[in-house]
């Protein structure tokens, strides 16, 4: 035993040492071990994001060839429509500019600016450009046609209302995205008057071709301006009916729509506005009561404004006289829509009302603000009942 424990003794700070440096070598492969597994992780995270990156790679790569076939079949589009016109202008007949037929809003800031662009790029003179519209919209094309004819004098409200309803279906949308029947019709008796044929009408077809990149997104206002020139409106020619009016008053328009719904809550808010409005001056009511589109008028608002214009109206110049009452307004307010447009093309300040943020496109909000910010000194002002 003694000479087991002095062996033992004699080996022990052997066997420790040894244990020590198994202990270290341990501890090493351990940290190199963990080290590894850091690597691993690392390296599978970046395996992830280089999958990641790949296939928002290859989306954007999808994107970008999709987005350079749009280019090309757009510019494809823009040489052939600007040919078409080329060919138009080339003959001595007159070009008739229409009809139009749809909302107020595309006439305003998309039409209009654009038969401007197309006399200013083809350099076709005032009087070789007929207007077919409708509802006395005269003034609003002074500065690109001399001759005007109103689709109101060869047919009535309701039957214009039930054909372009009927027109609308036979497209798929309310958008004049190709000449129909009903509109060929509205042509015939222009065209036999003026001697002319089908080949000598800008149909509003070119301007919606045109443009519809820019609204489903995937243009600029760049491209717009391109292809439109914009500019303040004339005011029509003052007429008795502002002599029975207040020398001082805000117009005012409220309509339901998809941006301003009739609900219970926005038909207590206009009537708040408006008499506001009364309390602090005259207003004057633009309601018609005609009904030409899908939009639901607001029949309290001529009473509560106490000045109005429906005993002066008739559909053939039902425009032309609200383009009057706004053109010598202090101030317009109303519902957010394309007639709220008019007023800044007049330079007078407006303020439009919504209440359902995705009533409405974006697109053409962005547009308006722009062109009214150089036009106007009081732009468009957009609000929110709720802020």
């Amino acid at each position: 035993m003694r000479s087991s424990v002095r062996w033992l003794a004699h080996k022990l700070p052997e066997l420790f040492e040894k244990a020590q440096r198994q202990t270290s070598e341990i501890r090493a492969l351990q940290h190199a071990l963990d080290s590894q597994h850091r690597w691993m992780g690392a390296l599978t995270r970046d395996v992830g994001w280089m999958r990641r990156a790949t296939t928002r790679q290859r989306a954007i790569n999808s994107e970008l060839l999709q987005l350079a076939g749009l280019h090309e079949r757009t510019a494809e589009r823009d040489h052939y429509l600007r040919a078409r016109m080329g060919r138009m202008v080339r003959s001595t007949l007159p070009i008739i500019v229409g009809p139009w037929t749809g909302e107020v809003g595309f006439e305003l800031l998309y039409w209009i600016p654009f038969l401007a662009w197309f006399a200013e790029r083809f350099d076709v003179p005032r009087e070789h450009l007929v207007v077919l519209s409708r509802g006395g919209t005269r003034d609003w094309y002074t500065h690109v046609a001399s001759r005007y004819y109103d689709v109101f004098d060869q047919i009535s409200i309701n039957d214009f209302r039930t054909r372009n309803h009927a027109r609308s279906a036979e497209l798929g949308e309310q958008k004049q995205i190709a000449m129909t029947a009903f509109e060929r019709e509205l042509l015939k008796p222009v065209l036999a008057e003026l001697g002319g044929h089908e080949t000598q009408v800008l149909h509003p077809s070119m301007m919606f071709q045109l443009f519809r990149t820019y609204w489903w997104g995937h243009t600029d206002t760049e491209w717009i301006r391109r292809h439109a020139r914009f500019r303040q409106l004339v005011a029509p020619e003052h007429s008795e009916l502002l002599g029975r009016l207040p020398r001082d008053y805000v117009a005012v328009k409220f309509y339901y729509n998809d941006a301003f719904p009739a609900t219970e809550s926005n038909r207590a808010f206009a009537r708040d506005v408006l008499q506001g409005l009364r309390q602090r001056g005259s207003v004057v009511s633009l309601s018609t009561g005609l009904a030409l589109d899908d939009h639901e008028g607001w029949e309290e608002e001529e009473s509560l404004a106490a000045h109005g214009i429906k005993a002066d109206l008739n559909p053939a110049t039902n425009l032309a006289l609200q383009t009057l009452i706004v053109a010598n307004a202090r101030s317009w307010v109303g519902t957010y829509g394309g007639f709220a447009y008019l007023a800044p093309f007049h330079r007078v300040p407006a303020t439009a009302y919504y209440s359902v943020e995705g009533g409405f496109s974006a697109r053409h909000l962005a547009l308006a603000r722009e062109v009214f910010a150089q036009l106007s000194p009081d732009p468009l002002l957009t609000v929110h009942p709720a802020r």
